[in-house]
């Protein structure tokens, strides 16, 4: 198993990586920022020194792997999205169908406006939604690729340590779901890796 991971330098992608390399898999990342990654986890890896913009950098970075694990951040902007409909054309191009993406609770369905999703609902406490808006628009772009996709939803997330004990529910977030950890998070994330479910689904994680 060859796995590309994008977003590897971030608090998630850091977790995933080295529970990745635990297990024996082959590891190869996009960087643009080498250095942020701990030599632990560099060295036994391989890497493209490149940015997710850039369309013969993530070409380059996917080819020869077996699955696509994705837990790039907005930058506050739309660096998700736009990144996204690079990877989808990369994928295709390379015959990949498995990409799994660390997206956010705000994407999945409001229960108390079924119709909305919860950063468009009364449910949010959010006042910004920019970022929301940018991992919508890549959740849109998956659900029409005709890949094989699952978005993880965390809520809160705190750095942490992984505990294994923790609840998901498909599409939405799990009741009275305040926050997971970033360790909780990559352990879900990473047991998709290994038994594949919630094939174009969103799927919630909290405590």
């Amino acid at each position: 198993m060859k796995l590309l991971l994008l977003g590897a330098s971030g608090r998630v992608g850091q977790r995933i990586a080295e529970l990745a390399i635990q297990d024996g898999m082959k590891v190869h990342a996009l960087l643009r920022n080498p250095d942020k990654l701990p030599s632990s986890i560099l060295e036994k890896i391989t890497y493209t020194h490149g940015n997710v913009l850039n369309k013969e950098q993530i070409e380059e970075a996917i080819s020869g792997s077996d699955m696509v694990v994705s837990a790039l951040s907005t930058d506050g902007g739309n660096v998700l999205s736009e990144s996204m409909l690079l990877i989808i054309k990369a994928m295709k191009k390379e015959g990949i169908s498995r990409i799994i993406s660390v997206g956010t609770a705000g994407i999945l369905q409001s229960r108390t406006e079924p119709d909305l999703l919860r950063y468009q609902s009364s449910e949010s406490k959010r006042k910004l939604t920019r970022a929301a808006e940018d991992h919508h628009k890549a959740y849109t772009l998956l659900k029409e690729s005709g890949l094989d996709w699952t978005i993880v939803c965390p809520t809160y997330l705190p750095d942490g340590e992984i505990t294994g004990t923790y609840r998901v529910e498909k599409e939405l977030l799990p009741v009275d779901g305040s926050k997971i950890s970033t360790g909780d998070t990559a352990h879900f994330t990473f047991s998709l890796i290994k038994e594949p479910r919630f094939s174009e689904s969103r799927v919630g994680i909290a405590y």
